[in-house]
């Protein structure tokens, strides 16, 4: 794990060539249903999480399909091997562990690693529908999420307990269908990263339109890189991708029973 935490040290220092921060945070994390993003599904069970953020330069859609790759870099020739992040990935795989990537141009990265915890007494967390009864609804909720796959997990695991949903793939569009909608949108779950409009923007013009929709942010780095970086408010309702159905169901159920 060394050589993982010091070559995502080294990435994160390439990237902020005029300064910047760098953050290491670890938590013992419990997820009792399935988490799925675009790249992985994350099993149910106890892990440890390492979450290294940093404020840099941060890359594309098109280098982050890419990144994992033997010989990828974008640093200039002789600057390195390309042969970084593929060791991390390797190391992980080999830990039986999970890794998620999220970055934006001119905002950062965050990468999160997930290693499952053994020993006595750290059975998978099992997941019930039982359990999932009390979450579900019959309420609309906007979903403003720019990556398609994740857009549609989320959306899948509404409208499988009961919910409705009008989807969006960024700012402008969630804009559009929120004017032409006319009957009640009781909750907006919005991705902060967003084309066109980003998630802060759309949760201010969607108010005189909807004064009844309840705000729950989506973003894949850290509650305090968003209260940084992008200005949030602590205290309105947040979830940390990659987001697991169960969370996802009891985020929105409280958010539409405190109204």
């Amino acid at each position: 794990m060394e050589q993982v935490i010091v070559n995502l040290m080294l990435n994160g220092r390439d990237s902020m060539p005029n300064g910047g921060k760098l953050t290491f945070e670890t938590h013992n994390v419990r997820t009792e249903t399935e988490t799925a993003s675009p790249r992985e599904a994350l099993p149910p069970g106890d892990y440890v999480q390492l979450v290294i953020t940093d404020t840099g330069m941060g890359m594309d859609a098109e280098t982050q399909s890419h990144i994992f790759e033997p010989f990828f870099t974008t640093k200039e020739p002789g600057k390195g091997t390309g042969l970084g992040l593929t060791t991390v990935f390797g190391i992980v795989k080999k830990s039986n562990g999970h890794i998620f990537v999220y970055s934006e141009l001119s905002i950062g990265t965050t990468v999160k690693i997930y290693l499952p915890v053994s020993g006595p007494g750290t059975a998978a967390a099992q997941g019930t529908e039982a359990g999932l009864e009390d979450l579900k609804g019959s309420e609309t909720l906007l979903i403003a999420e720019d990556e398609s796959i994740v857009r549609d997990i989320i959306c899948r695991v509404l409208r499988e307990n009961g919910y409705k949903t009008i989807e969006a793939r960024d700012g402008e569009e969630a804009l559009r269908l929120l004017t032409a909608h006319k009957a009640a949108i009781h909750a907006a779950v919005i991705d902060l990263v967003m084309p066109k409009m980003n998630g802060k923007d759309l949760a201010e013009a969607l108010k005189p339109l909807h004064p009844e929709t309840r705000v729950i942010f989506t973003s894949g780095y850290t509650d305090d890189f968003t209260r940084e970086r992008m200005g949030i408010n602590p205290l309105l309702p947040f979830l940390q991708k990659p987001i697991p159905a169960g969370a996802l169901l009891k985020k929105v159920r409280q958010v539409l029973d405190s109204r």
